[in-house]
């Protein structure tokens, strides 16, 4: 819950400039705020399904450098399958396509919120989190 609002607390951040963008705009042509405010819960929500991959890396070892270079290696993964897609077959290719974490931010980027992007990553964070839950509880037994 903190990684996520640290999370939340970067976009925010972020903010002032499409507010900025919309008070020095010419008049009549301000941004439109429905398609600004669907790409930062777009990224809010790619951001958090980052933060349930990385803690699930960290869950498993021990060492820091070790987790780190697991999340990464496991956050690539998951983007470069994106551009597997586009080689693979057509049923292999919609699966890949399916499980790529940036290709369902596209929809969010047009301004478009679409049921299917938000349930891919909301079951995307509660899967990790409950590996990591699970994996967490086995070793409190082992122990």
């Amino acid at each position: 819950l903190a990684a996520i609002t640290v999370v939340f607390f970067m976009l925010l951040l972020t903010l002032p400039y499409p507010l900025l963008l919309h008070f020095l705009a010419t008049p009549g042509s301000g941004i439109e705020w429905s398609p600004v405010l669907v790409s930062y819960l777009g990224i809010f929500l790619l951001g958090s399904s980052f933060v349930a991959l990385g803690i699930f890396s960290s869950s498993v070892t021990e060492n820091q450098v070790v987790a780190a270079i697991l999340g990464f290696g496991l956050l690539l993964m998951f983007w470069v399958i994106g551009w597997a897609a586009t080689e693979a077959d057509t049923v292999t290719g919609q699966i890949l396509k399916y499980v790529s974490i940036l290709d369902h931010l596209d929809g969010f980027t047009k301004g478009v919120i679409k049921i299917k992007d938000v349930v891919f990553y909301l079951s995307f964070i509660f899967f990790f989190l409950f590996i990591t839950h699970r994996w967490l509880e086995s070793q409190r037994w082992r122990v």
